[in-house]
């Protein structure tokens, strides 16, 4: 060892051979039927040793109390300027009783060993619940569902201390408390309802839930805690039923697709009717106005005639007499000779020529 000596001597206070520090060596049994040694004669020799160690032989000259008295003020400086980080603050106690104010982040002062120091981290912070890749083994994320399933769900809560004092003072472990309440409340909402809405169906649903659950245990407790938000990161089936769910999942995307295949066949069939059925709307409506526009016509030219009838009646009667029988006799092969004005005819004409009609004219430019 580095206090050995060429003279034989024992450890850094002297004694020699197989003497100890205090310049003897191990004894065995002493005192009536072998009873320990005083201890308090073996401190007193310790502290004998320890004077004659010290420079001045152990005397309080004026350096060494300067000395000692400089090395507790600056432990005492040291003990009672104290930070606070950016995201924490402090409550300071005096005699075990906080103080109302808290610290705010910078550089404080308190009076020390009276009055003591507690931080607590104010900012946003995430804790992981559930199995995962990671933890695959664990049984923490295994839940029943209100349809007797049993699922595996990761979720996370991001939270923050909103009361410091209520955080450090009022509850042992606040930290291991919302683990814990967390877990169950997730297990409470996934219990109320069926597997496929943890699945994909209404995981914002329960995720509010969850935190309406969260928040309301905490505050009973008073821990001082606020929940921000709900994360489910995951959400499966056990492994050993992993086959199993997927051909449910794939049997309902099975049948998800063909309802909505049936739904674009009937939305198609049920559109094109419907287009069918405006059209005959409209066409009935167009024939509506049609009949109705024609009948108002002919009613209008009636009164119009009966207008000029009623001005001159014989020459009106006249003209229509004309009129229908120029309608009447348009395309009748006939030949009319007024009375009277055959007189000196020759008795036979050639009527089948005066019924062949006059032939077109040729067309210019036609083939010669």
């Amino acid at each position: 060892m580095p206090w050995n000596d060429k003279s034989g001597g024992g450890g850094p206070w002297g004694g020699g051979g197989n003497q100890g520090p205090w310049g003897q060596g191990p004894k065995g049994p002493s005192g009536p039927q072998g009873s320990p040694p005083d201890l308090e004669d073996i401190i007193r020799r310790g502290q004998d040793r320890l004077r004659r160690a010290l420079p001045g032989g152990g005397g309080a000259s004026p350096a060494v109390l300067g000395l000692i008295a400089a090395a507790l003020v600056v432990l005492w400086a040291f003990k009672a300027v104290y930070t606070v980080q950016p995201d924490e603050v402090a409550v300071e106690l005096r005699f075990g009783i906080p103080k109302a104010e808290l610290s705010q982040p910078g550089l404080h002062f308190h009076w020390w060993p009276v009055e003591t120091v507690e931080t607590a981290n104010i900012a946003e912070q995430l804790v992981d619940i559930g199995g995962g890749a990671t933890s695959s083994s664990s049984s923490s994320g295994l839940m029943l569902s209100g349809d007797q399933n049993i699922v595996n769900v990761q979720f996370s809560v991001a939270y923050q201390v909103s009361d410091p004092r209520a955080y450090l003072f009022d509850v042992s472990d606040p930290d291991g408390m919302l683990r814990q309440v967390a877990e169950s409340a997730m297990r409470e909402a996934v219990g109320r309802r069926p597997a496929q809405d943890i699945f994909r169906d209404d995981r914002q649903g329960i995720a509010a839930s969850v935190r309406e659950i969260i928040q309301t245990t905490l505050d009973g407790y008073k821990a001082g805690l606020t929940v921000n938000a709900i994360s489910i990161e995951d959400a499966a089936p056990p492994r050993e039923v992993a086959d199993a769910f997927d051909e449910v999942q794939r049997a309902e995307q099975d049948e998800d697709k063909f309802v909505e295949q049936a739904n674009q066949y009937s939305n198609q069939k049920l559109g094109q009717a419907r287009g069918e059925a405006a059209q005959i709307r409209e066409d009935a409506a167009a024939y509506k106005n049609r009949v109705v526009q024609e009948a108002e016509g002919e009613a209008q030219r009636f009164i119009s005639v009966y207008d000029e009838y009623a001005k001159a009646p014989e020459v009106t009667r006249r003209r229509l007499y004309l009129e229908t029988m120029e309608r009447v006799l348009k395309d009748s092969n006939k030949v009319i000779v007024e009375q009277g004005n055959g007189q000196g005819v020759v008795p036979y004409l050639p009527l089948p020529a005066l019924q062949q009609k006059t032939p077109p004219a040729p067309v210019l430019g036609g083939n010669q």
